[in-house]
């Protein structure tokens, strides 16, 4: 049998690195970096295998997802568009052998630049992607489709890019029902399908939509929908399709699987952040991270971090501040770089641009820096095995 354990998997501008914390969360020690120094946007694991997926890429190495069936120890690539490399390697032959580079065609040629997201559900291994598209595999990411209805919805011709460019970044399905899934794309969204890919809605509306009133910027537009530049999105543990997210401009929950929102941002302090966490088992209990705003530095108020944590689905918010930096913070927390584990009390984590993991194992009460020094995070994932 194998033993309880626990590792953050991060994905950052130079590769994956890998913070295992054992069965009791402590002495964390850290392994890296893996997948060539890739860019690595998404790094997820799949808790009864112990499968460890990375996707990310960019302008000079294509896009690509990497797979580790041994805990990182070892890792194979399945690359899906070109890049420069490619290039290069085409008109000189001793780069193309340093690289081992072939000129085997590639599945997706160069219609997209970088995977930017991964979700591993009911036997399929989904991957968005920059440009945004949706992709999924059946074999364990050997090989991906394209999912056409998406592709295909007839507000496509209309998405724009956000600051980072058009990307499907944040995959979410449910627990029990295999053909639920919801994707978020900035500038385009909150996506969802109940028919395993088959056919999407489009799914901002506002409950209220005079609360829009005002709003002149896409991320708070003011035709009664929630902003299209959703930065991240999670579903919440039992039934009614309970899902929360964090956009370019509030914290947002849905009863209904996202066919309307609700604004719950009173009590924060701004409406701009990234990411979004909630609890495994209490589908009331939240966590964000907001920053000062858009055009202010993109960094915690005041320089002083907090996550702010609700027990009450989003109705009041508490600033949760003990071992975080209180001066001098100006650090950004990303879409992705924010995740949790299963266990009681649940554990949280996030990661810094500036290179550092913070863990709470008291469900934010307390925070401590488990790991430093790393390049950019883009984003943290937990590998919790039973």
């Amino acid at each position: 049998m194998t033993e309880r354990s626990v590792t953050v998997l991060i994905g950052t501008t130079k590769g994956v690195f890998l913070l295992q914390g054992g069965e009791d969360r402590a002495g964390w020690k850290i392994t890296g970096p893996h997948c060539g120094g890739w860019p690595i946007n998404h790094v997820i694991g799949d808790p009864e295998t112990g499968t460890i997926w990375a996707g990310g890429g960019g302008e000079f190495t294509g896009a690509g997802v990497w797979k580790s069936e041994d805990g990182g120890e070892s890792w194979t690539k399945t690359r899906l568009t070109k890049g420069m490399m490619d290039d290069w390697a085409a008109g000189d032959p001793g780069f193309a052998e340093m690289v081992g580079w072939t000129d085997e065609p590639l599945p997706f040629g160069d219609s997209f630049q970088q995977v930017w997201s991964l979700h591993h559900a009911h036997g399929k291994l989904y991957a968005g992607t920059k440009p945004a598209k949706l992709l999924a595999s059946t074999d364990n990411g050997d090989s991906f489709d394209e999912v056409e209805a998406l592709a295909g919805h007839p507000s496509a011709k209309d998405w724009s890019p956000g600051a980072a460019g058009l990307v499907l970044h944040t995959l979410v399905s449910h627990p029990d029902e295999p053909g639920k899934l919801w994707v978020g794309i900035s500038a385009a969204g909150v996506f969802a399908t109940e028919d395993g890919g088959d056919s999407f809605e489009r799914r901002n509306r506002l409950s209220n939509a005079e609360a829009c009133e005002g709003h002149h910027h896409p991320a708070g537009p003011s035709d009664g929908e929630v902003g299209h530049c959703v930065h991240n999105m999670m579903r919440a543990p039992g039934g009614g399709d309970v899902l929360y997210q964090q956009n370019h401009h509030g914290v947002w929950r849905s009863s209904d699987g996202g066919r309307s929102w609700d604004d719950v941002t009173e009590g924060l302090p701004s409406t701009f952040g990234f990411p979004i966490r909630v609890h495994p088992r209490d589908p009331q209990t939240v966590w964000t991270l907001p920053l000062n705003g858009d055009m202010a530095g993109r960094f915690p108020p005041d320089a002083a971090c907090a996550v702010w944590r609700s027990r009450d689905g989003g109705e009041s918010w508490q600033a949760c501040r003990e071992g975080l930096p209180q001066e001098g913070c100006f650090f950004t927390v990303l879409r992705q770089a924010m995740a949790g584990d299963r266990r009681d009390p649940a554990g949280v984590y996030f990661g810094t641009n500036s290179g550092s993991v913070f863990a709470s194992l008291d469900e934010g009460d307390s925070w401590t820096e488990i790991g430093r020094h790393m390049p950019t995070i883009l984003s943290v994932e937990v590998l919790d095995r039973a």
